[in-house]
């Protein structure tokens, strides 16, 4: 048994294990690459998070799904570079939007250079990604095109808030679905069509990808209180210091609404205050780990992680589809 990609995930055949080393080694040079510019200083920009590294989920992503139809064709490697690339841009924007000082363990590019720096070096990866895509033709630039808009979409929800009389979890999932699940699923889409798999295939691995990226962020969210360590690529309470509203922290609100248990009222005050304080912000993580609200996202996590395995069940068997069912494990193993 060897072990590729995130979460240690285990590859049981050595052929399909060399062909995703591959590809992903080729996906590596292509970012590279891709944030090459003519003048040093945007290069020294648009590589600082390539160069400190990440999961590589969604190529991992494109390369398993690449092995349902040719894993050799060329539009592949460049496609996963593309999503990457799109990923990588999302975050210098995102690091904008939250006032993040760190990302992947090393200083944000907004800390380090200002926002201004940040926002055109996500701008320039965009432009960089688009550039690779006119050349895969143009299914593929609408395809990105159209989970951009998801994408955009989702963080403009996010921004905005659920409007009046609108349910804020079933408001969360929509944000998630686009902010998260849209690129996750073109990752699928892209591996399989780009390989020349069934029509049938690129659907289904679309629709795997789709609940798996929902599933992937519900993690997230776990791991934001649950977790001890930087499993997350983010120190535990970062989200809950600033204030964004993850998934248990949105049931704990509607928990504390419906019921007004003194317990659940208590918590929301303390998250309402002043969470700058480690004192305070260690207490509420203490608090929320052991509040039924956190089990219940551990439970949503599965089960979107269980819809993600469910939507394999058409494809054929064999290690590539073996590989895709242990992600969804892998996910759900980060929620705890």
């Amino acid at each position: 048994m060897t072990v590729v990609g995130p979460f240690g995930l285990s590859v049981r055949d050595q052929a399909l294990e060399a062909d995703v080393q591959t590809g992903l080694s080729a996906v590596e040079a292509g970012l590279l690459d891709a944030t090459k510019s003519e003048v040093p200083f945007i290069t020294e920009a648009a590589q600082h998070l390539v160069r400190a590294g990440g999961k590589r989920f969604r190529p991992l992503l494109v390369m398993l799904a690449a092995q349902f139809g040719d894993p050799y064709a060329p539009g592949i490697v460049p496609a996963a570079v593309v999503v990457e690339l799109t990923h990588l841009a999302t975050l210098y924007h995102d690091d904008v939007m939250d006032e993040a000082d760190v990302r992947r363990g090393v200083d944000s590019a907004n800390t380090r250079w200002g926002n201004s720096v940040a926002v055109l070096t996500g701008d320039f990866l965009f432009a960089r990604a688009s550039h690779i895509l006119a050349d895969l033709g143009p299914e593929a630039v609408r395809i990105q095109a159209e989970a951009f808009e998801r994408l955009v979409t989702g963080q403009i929800l996010e921004t905005a808030g659920p409007r009046d009389g609108r349910d804020p979890v079933s408001h969360y999932l929509d944000v998630i679905g686009g902010k998260t699940g849209s690129l996750i699923a073109v990752s699928g889409r892209f591996g399989a069509l780009m390989s020349g798999a069934d029509e049938s295939v690129v659907d289904i691995l679309t629709q795997y990808g789709e609940r798996l990226g929902v599933a992937f962020q519900l993690a997230d969210d776990v791991l934001d209180i649950a977790s001890d360590s930087h499993e997350s690529g983010k120190t535990p309470g970062t989200d809950l210091r600033e204030g964004i509203p993850t998934l248990p922290i949105l049931l704990l609100r509607a928990r504390a609404a419906e019921h007004g248990h003194a317990d659940d009222l208590a918590l929301v005050e303390l998250l309402d205050g002043d969470l700058a304080d480690d004192a305070r912000l260690a207490e509420a993580l203490r608090r929320l780990r052991v509040h039924p609200a956190l089990e219940q996202a551990r439970r949503d996590t599965i089960r979107y992680a269980e819809e993600a395995r469910a939507a394999l069940t058409p494809l054929p068997e064999g290690y590539a589809k073996s590989a895709l069912i242990e992600l969804c494990d892998a996910v759900v193993h980060r929620a705890g």
